[in-house]
């Protein structure tokens, strides 16, 4: 009778114990990542961020893809090649690589764990991230001064973010800490913007860190003629304003186009276009209308 209680009370443990998962640790130190997946068997890859998944166009009718509370659901209808994912965090922009690839399944073959990626442990640090000073021990230094939060202006941290995304591939923008993508104001006006000149200006994108915000601002060039563009021409109340080309060619080329980046400080740019203008009046500095307006400018891509 006490071998068939032993026995019964080892059944009972075995059959009330949760059921363990394996987890697959994959690290992210900005090599792509290779996850296998199994024709018709979902797989699930926690990554703990608000990502947007960028999947290839030859993807489309054969892998399904989810994302809901910091994890992907990845899967395959059918058998695909080595392929690869871009994961973009919502928040800062930071990219992660995958390469996927997906096999039919074999008879007898388990489910396959889920994955989850974690940061490598000497992760290299970016733009506003700070070490604590260590004292002779190793221990933190609580006595030494604290380092400046941002090694570089804010305006140049902003205007160079903005000019990244939208000139550089994705995968070459780095992260910035703090960095978050407003929402713009749809059919924004702005044609007082350049009120000298005959563009049209269209907002497209914005970004805030700290209390400064960047807007790219896409112009146009309406004129058949070459376009000098100064920063002392612009009307409103801007912290900084950058031009991503010095002219604009003539309409219907392909130097027509360009962005400027215009930082404002406390708001957006809807609350610093006219009536508001800045307190210095840049266009005291303008040269004498006389002055010859170039020939033509230097080629730039759109």
């Amino acid at each position: 009778m006490k071998h068939l209680l032993c026995a019964f009370s080892l059944l009972l443990t075995v059959v009330l114990s949760p059921t363990v998962h394996a987890v697959e640790i994959l690290r992210w130190e900005r090599l792509p990542l290779a996850v296998s997946l199994v024709v018709d068997q979902e797989r699930i890859v926690f990554i703990d961020r608000n990502v947007r998944v960028g999947v290839p166009a030859s993807l489309t009718e054969r892998l399904r893809v989810q994302s809901a509370g910091g994890a992907l659901y990845l899967r395959a209808s059918e058998p695909i090649e080595p392929t690869r994912l871009q994961l973009q965090d919502a928040d800062n922009g930071t990219l992660i690589l995958l390469d996927i690839a997906a096999e039919p399944a074999v008879a007898g073959q388990a489910a396959m764990e889920p994955v989850r990626i974690v940061e490598a442990e000497g992760s290299v640090q970016r733009y506003g991230q700070t070490d604590a000073p260590q004292g002779s021990h190793g221990s933190v230094d609580t006595t030494a001064p604290p380092r400046a939060a941002h090694e570089t202006p804010v305006p140049v941290v902003l205007t160079r973010y903005a000019a990244q995304n939208l000139y550089a591939p994705l995968r070459t923008v780095e992260s910035v800490p703090g960095m978050t993508r407003v929402n713009l104001r749809r059919h924004l006006p702005l044609d007082t913007l350049l009120p000298t000149l005959p563009v049209q200006a269209r907002a497209i994108a914005a970004w805030q860190l700290d209390d400064l915000w960047v807007t790219a601002v896409r112009l146009a060039n309406r004129s058949t003629r070459w376009l000098a563009l100064d920063p002392r021409e612009l009307q409103g109340d801007f912290t900084t304003a950058t031009f991503q080309h010095s002219t604009l060619g003539p309409a219907g080329t392909p130097e027509d186009t360009s962005v400027v980046y215009l930082v404002t400080r406390g708001h957006g740019l809807a609350k610093s276009l006219l009536p508001t203008v800045s307190p210095i009046s840049a266009a005291l500095n303008l040269p004498s209308p006389s002055t010859p307006a170039p020939k033509d400018g230097a080629r730039h891509e759109r």
